[in-house]
């Protein structure tokens, strides 16, 4: 797998954080704040996969455009970037040395938590 840094998705994110459409939870939170599958599907169907990408730091380019495997790294709740999932994502990415994404993640974490 080939994933790179969604440039766009970093840009909304950064966009989210200036317009404070923020959850400031705690790291272990994901887990329960994370969209589920009906959640993604139900925001595909309405707003479709240019938007759904949006949400995810992380794409796969040998994975075909509109499926979920494409996207990877995800930030948000399809209206707001929760920390908790900043920092699950940069943990995950730094493991898996995707190191671009755990960075991109990182000055997320820092803009986030510097306002």
């Amino acid at each position: 797998m080939t994933t790179r840094l969604n440039r766009a998705a970093l840009d909304h994110a950064r966009e989210l954080i200036g317009k404070s459409r923020v959850v400031r939870d705690e790291r272990d939170d994901w887990s329960e704040h994370a969209p589920s599958a009906d959640d993604e599907n139900a925001f595909i169907d309405k707003h479709g996969w240019a938007e759904f990408a949006l949400w995810h730091l992380g794409e796969d380019p040998d994975a075909s455009e509109e499926t979920k495997q494409r996207y990877t790294f995800p930030y948000g709740d399809f209206a707001r970037l929760h920390r908790c999932a900043v920092i699950s994502l940069e943990s995950r990415a730094a493991q898996n040395d995707h190191d671009e994404i755990a960075r991109a993640a990182k000055r997320l974490l820092d803009e986030l938590d510097g306002d």
